[in-house]
């Protein structure tokens, strides 16, 4: 095979890995399509200096992946009760956010800008709360490589123009037996920004679902562990749960 050979196979291949690894991520999502999902979670912040503390929030969702309505709201210490975040997502943009403080009797809206800040003192940005809507991404593929002793494809992914963030690209394994996300690894430029490691995957009405998150996050040397309890999918809900009224109860 000569070179000229060579490189039109090579320039052949590439539209294919790249939609491959498109319908890659799309099958990963469509797999965690349910009509509602609601759980219970307890999080463990890790700090630099190795101390502890921890959180607990009720999360609730409602709608199909990326274009999907979700509040979550902390439910101890008594210092953090009743904080909220209420996230609309969109397939075509970034979502819409508001959060509810108690003690300041109104809910704010999280600008843009705000977005790649911490989440009440977790290592969850503003960003990581909302869905990841395929189109919003191009995508590659990187090879395979094991996380955690499981065989994942490894897909780099890059946001659209119209993708407003604080991350340049992302790395994802997603695991060829389930499709179920191991790992993402984000970036700022070269620069590391927050990892986020998903284990404990159970069968839950039929959905793969991991039970343990961890995020760390890199600049800060500091770790959040979030332990899903009481998952459930496919439970009553109606849009009247995810309105700004139902942020301030």
């Amino acid at each position: 095979m000569n070179r000229r050979t060579a490189l039109a196979l090579l320039f052949a291949t590439l539209p294919a890995l790249a939609q491959d690894a498109r319908q890659i991520v799309a099958d990963s999502e469509s797999r965690l399509r349910s009509k509602s999902e609601r759980y219970e979670g307890t999080l463990e912040v890790i700090n630099a200096k190795r101390n502890v503390s921890t959180k607990r929030w009720q999360y609730q969702r409602l709608g199909a992946y990326g274009d999907s309505k979700t509040l979550l709201r902390f439910t101890a210490p008594p210092e953090v009760k009743g904080v909220a975040l209420l996230v609309i997502n969109h397939r075509d943009r970034a979502s819409d956010q508001w959060m509810w403080i108690p003690a300041e009797e109104r809910d704010r809206r999280i600008a843009l800008q705000d977005r790649s800040t911490r989440f009440f003192g977790t290592d969850f940005s503003f960003e990581d709360l909302e869905e990841r809507d395929v189109d919003q991404f191009d995508y590659t593929m990187a090879g395979e490589e094991s996380i955690n002793g499981a065989p994942c494809w490894k897909i780099e992914s890059k946001p659209r123009q119209a993708k407003s963030s604080q991350y340049t690209s992302s790395t994802l394994w997603i695991r060829k037996d389930n499709y179920v996300t191991a790992r993402v690894d984000s970036f700022n430029k070269d620069r590391l920004i927050r990892r986020v490691t998903y284990t404990g995957i159970q069968k839950i009405e039929n959905i793969w679902t991991p039970t343990n998150v961890e995020v760390l996050d890199a600049a800060r040397n500091s770790r959040t562990i979030l332990k899903l309890e009481k998952v459930e999918y496919n439970v009553p809900m109606s849009d009247a749960d995810f309105t700004r009224d139902a942020l301030r109860r």
